[in-house]
């Protein structure tokens, strides 16, 4: 079995880097973004704000300069806004489209994986602020129609936790009347938070309730992007499982609403070792020293579940090497991602040998397991692809995945990174 070793730089943080181009369009001034993630998603972004009025200069592949146009400077799109695989653009440009009181129409659309996610938990809010938007199954799934108007502050509790939810409320209540207020039931990632602060922006939290008023302009800020700890939990996986690994990840976004991964890793019994701790941009980040360890099984349940959301395929993979029963619940967020996660998951974790009970909300799995390699698939998932290819690194025998383009859509050198740190 080959060792994981050396060092690598894991591209930009998907969420940070959408949020740069949102918040920077609707600044005042010019923003430089450096470490920005040219992935599928980010790019979809890009271009829906391109279509909106925006110039969007790209001085190289991580670099850009974002000319904003002000709270309320967009301007229609002659066509339909394609958001193709991003969740994220999908659930937070509403927010905005909504509170553009110049009557400004646009119709939001995506690939078919996209035109299958729920958009309910967007639409509801923002009619309560009376803004005007419709979509399939009054409004819970795309496409969706928004006509900007002039909308209300508002007091809501969200349901589920989701920093895609109150981040498109938060950036609707930038353009409202009065204060907004929104509660969620646990903490979600605070990016949004962080970005307006850093743009001149007031925001008052206290636990998870957060207050906004409407009105404040945004003033264009330099961002730098943080590495994604979501692409670096594969390889502090890959590195814990594979025996005689030793691996050294520099510049991770260390954000406490984001580490849930290394919490669990830590549960299991990773050998993870954080330095050079240091905040930029208003985000903290961290260099990474990770080497091979026996894990042992843990329960993720709770309060932690929306800090490693994204990461659960990763830490199931790490469960089918850990000591013992592994359970992971509260999670039934998954079912709603690029794919139904934890179905496809735990299909295909089973053709490689793997031992898991699927839940409602999660998954049950048991380990130590010997992987084989096996044909599998990606669901045309990029968490589920590059899982599996982790996976793959302790299995026995030839690995196929299928569809594993869809890597592309967060981190399109990820083949290449994991074939150069294999030794």
């Amino acid at each position: 079995m080959n060792s994981i070793s050396g060092t690598i730089t894991v591209p930009g943080d998907k969420s940070i880097s959408h949020r740069s181009i949102m918040i920077g369009a609707l600044a005042d001034g010019v923003t430089h973004v450096t470490g920005f993630l040219a992935a599928e998603d980010c790019i979809s972004t890009m271009r829906c704000f391109e279509s909106l009025g925006v110039t969007i200069e790209r001085l190289s592949d991580t670099e850009l300069k974002i000319h904003g146009v002000g709270l309320k400077g967009l301007k229609e799109p002659g066509d339909v806004l394609d958001v193709g695989n991003s969740g994220t653009t999908l659930r937070i440009l509403p927010g905005i489209l909504a509170s553009q009181d110049q009557g400004l129409f646009v119709v939001l659309t995506g690939d078919a994986s996209i035109r299958r996610r729920p958009t309910g938990r967007v639409v509801e809010p923002l009619r309560l602020m009376t803004a005007e938007i419709w979509g399939r199954e009054e409004g819970n799934y795309p496409p969706l129609a928004i006509n900007g108007s002039r909308i209300e502050s508002i007091q809501y509790n969200l349901p589920v936790a989701s920093a895609q939810v109150k981040t498109c409320l938060l950036l609707a209540a930038l353009l409202a009347e009065g204060e907004t207020e929104i509660s969620e039931p646990a903490q979600s990632r605070d990016h949004t938070e962080r970005m307006l602060e850093l743009f001149g922006a007031r925001i008052d939290s206290y636990d998870t309730t957060y207050k906004i008023n409407g009105g404040q302009r945004l003033k264009a800020a330099p961002v730098d992007v943080p590495g994604d700890i979501s692409s670096a939990a594969f390889f502090m996986v890959a590195a814990s499982i594979v025996n005689d690994s030793s691996l050294r990840i520099e510049n991770v976004g260390v954000n406490e609403t984001r580490t849930g991964i290394i919490d669990a890793l830590y549960e299991m019994g990773a050998n993870i070792l954080l330095s050079d701790q240091r905040d930029v941009s208003n985000e903290p980040r961290a260099n990474m020293e990770i080497k091979s360890a026996q894990l042992k099984a843990t329960i993720l349940e709770g309060e932690i579940i929306p800090r490693l959301i994204d990461e659960i395929p990763i830490i199931a993979v790490a469960a089918t090497q850990a000591e013992g029963r592994t359970e992971i619940r509260d999670a039934r967020e998954l079912r709603v991602k690029e794919s139904d996660r934890i179905a496809a998951l735990s299909a295909e974790l089973r053709k490689m040998g793997a031992i898991i009970e699927e839940l409602d909300d999660g998954m049950i799995i048991h380990g130590p397991t010997p992987l084989k390699g096996a044909r599998v698939n990606s669901h045309g998932d990029h968490r589920i692809a590059m899982s599996l290819a982790v996976a793959a690194l302790v299995a026995d025998g030839e690995t196929v995945i299928e569809n594993s383009e869809s890597i592309a859509i967060s981190y399109p050198s990820f083949v290449g990174d994991v074939l150069n740190l294999r030794k």
